[in-house]
């Protein structure tokens, strides 16, 4: 009788034994895991992502929001909306501020950020200018597996390290706009049980710490609403994940590295090495990245200084004298992170570190101070809305070129 398709073990199959049994890897156990993703392939598999992002919330059910927090925040935002309006000088309609659960945030994000993580996928998937398998096979057999192994396995690992990070997002993130990305939404989503766990571990009153989140959301909201900047933000991420070079052998070369490492436990550091998903999926940064790098940064830069700054001046305005100890104890988390709570970030070629914060926050203290006058956040806030509005490399170090770009130095 002929062999089932789904079974690997037909005598042919170079990857036979790689997922259990006497394989190599066999007693790795991501592999039973990933064996299960593979199933269904494409660019990214969004069943491996959703279940990975369900594991790393939790994996189970978790209680509705509390119906009080439910109504305190809705309240909150009321009163939040009206004070981000005055400071920024904004005409743009709110939306309703959601409450969701951590795996709620998670899902819903995935559902955002599919067409960006769908470009990722694909751009990883390319195969290489003139590659070649047969030489390769010829010149390195085990490089050649490994290097079929990365492209086979390269849909589900995306999923699952998309997944994964998402869901670790969802453990610490306080709303949408932590991460600074646009999104097509009807809604703002706060995470009440983040919110509220780091206001306890804070000593902070919680009713400040959610109308410090809500004014981050809704000022980030302010921003993000204005139709040009939010397209030529939008197009520079865009342009990031679309433009990874992969490289298929990356997995055999590191493995290659492994023989060659006399100290340690190899099994261990074999582990390691496929748990990095970087590795896995053979994402090298290419040229055109490089190149973009410089722009993409500023970009980022002048939207957190500019949400940052209005934050600022909304949270002075309603909280008082405790709203700059609680920016700082925030923003300092924010960039307190670990490698693997950043790796959306840096798939999606996103800077959050504190020195990347600060040429914000400088650029947009410069910029106001120019500006001058009690009206200058909602001056800034128009500048924000002028075509090509996000500054240059140059601009972001020297505000009064960015100023002069726009006519109004």
């Amino acid at each position: 009788m002929a062999d089932s398709p789904d079974d690997p073990d037909d005598g042919n199959d170079p990857f036979s034994g790689l997922f259990g049994g006497a394989g190599p890897f066999g007693n790795l156990p991501m592999f039973s895991e990933m064996a299960k993703a593979l199933a269904g392939q494409g660019p990214l598999n969004w069943e491996a992502a959703r279940q990975f992002a369900a594991m790393a919330t939790g994996g189970g059910a978790e209680p509705n929001v509390d119906p009080t927090a439910r109504i305190a925040l809705g309240d909150l935002a009321r009163i939040m909306e009206m004070h981000v309006r005055v400071v920024t000088g904004s005409d743009a309609t709110f939306p309703e501020v959601t409450p969701v659960t951590r795996g709620a945030w998670a899902q819903r994000t995935l559902d955002a950020y599919r067409p960006l993580f769908t470009e990722m996928a694909t751009s990883l998937g390319r195969r290489p200018a003139g590659d070649d398998d047969s030489a390769l096979a010829a010149a390195d057999p085990m490089m050649a597996m490994m290097s079929n192994l990365s492209q086979m396995m390269a849909p589900a690992m995306m999923g699952m390290a998309v997944g994964s990070m998402v869901g670790r997002m969802a453990m610490r993130t306080f709303g949408q706009y932590d991460l600074p990305i646009p999104r097509d939404a009807t809604d703002l989503l706060v995470v009440p049980s983040n919110i509220d766990e780091f206001a306890a571990e804070w000593s902070l009153p919680v009713d400040e710490m959610r109308l410090w989140v809500l004014a981050q959301e809704l000022s980030a909201h302010v921003l993000f609403s204005i139709d040009s900047l939010r397209q030529q933000f939008a197009g520079l991420v865009r342009r990031h994940v679309g433009a990874f070079q992969p490289d298929p052998s990356a997995v055999g070369v590191h493995l290659n590295a492994l023989q060659d490492d006399d100290g340690g436990d190899p099994m261990q550091a074999l582990q390691q090495l496929l748990g990095d998903p970087a590795v896995l999926l053979g994402a090298v940064q290419s040229p055109e990245q490089l190149a973009m790098a410089p722009q993409l940064d500023a970009a980022v830069a002048a939207v957190v200084g500019y949400v940052d700054f209005m934050v600022d001046s909304v949270a002075v305005r309603v909280i008082g004298g405790d709203a700059l100890r609680m920016a700082e104890a925030i923003r300092r988390r924010r960039v307190e992170v670990s490698p693997e709570d950043v790796f959306v970030e840096r798939l999606l070629g996103l800077q959050l570190t504190q020195a990347q914060v600060q040429r914000g926050k400088s650029f947009i203290g410069g910029a106001i101070d120019r500006l001058g006058g009690a009206d200058a956040e909602q001056r800034l806030t128009g500048l924000m809305a002028r075509a090509d509005a996000l500054p240059t490399p140059a601009e972001l170090e020297a505000p009064g070129l960015w100023l002069a770009r726009l006519d109004l130095d």
